[in-house]
């Protein structure tokens, strides 16, 4: 049976899969990451879930947890989220700046090879990085 909670592509699968690909996952990926951490700090109600998710999944909040991350990223990662910052979106949503938009992009590319690849563990040490002031 396939363990579709615990993917791990090789390296001719991910490079098949377009950078696109990897911020569609990625952004799953960190939402699911917030819901999760969100629950855990005790945010009970569905309507306080929900409007603090979207004030931390939003590319503005993204975008800024871009940042934070940068200096933390390994060679191979910061190429990954260069190849999702750069990539050419057909749409921004109003309430965002496109520079934001791409940074959240670029993290959104970068949650989502990480999850592809396997690296869970990555993942984690990286979420820390962005939560670690909201506690």
């Amino acid at each position: 049976m396939t363990d579709h909670l615990a993917p791990a592509l090789t390296d001719d699968e991910l490079h098949a899969m377009g950078v696109l690909g990897f911020a569609h996952i990625g952004d799953a990926v960190y939402e699911l990451l917030f819901r999760t951490w969100l629950c855990q700090e005790g945010r009970t109600t569905a309507q306080k879930l929900h409007r603090e998710t979207v004030k931390r999944v939003c590319a503005p909040a993204q975008a800024r947890a871009a940042e934070k991350l940068l200096p933390n990223l390994t060679e191979e990662e910061h190429a990954v989220y260069k190849r999702g910052r750069n990539a050419k979106v057909n749409s921004v949503p109003k309430n965002a700046q496109l520079s934001d938009y791409h940074a959240a992009t670029g993290l959104e590319t970068l949650f989502g090879w990480l999850w592809l690849c396997g690296n869970k563990d990555r993942i984690s040490e990286l979420f820390d990085l962005i939560v670690t002031e909201e506690t």
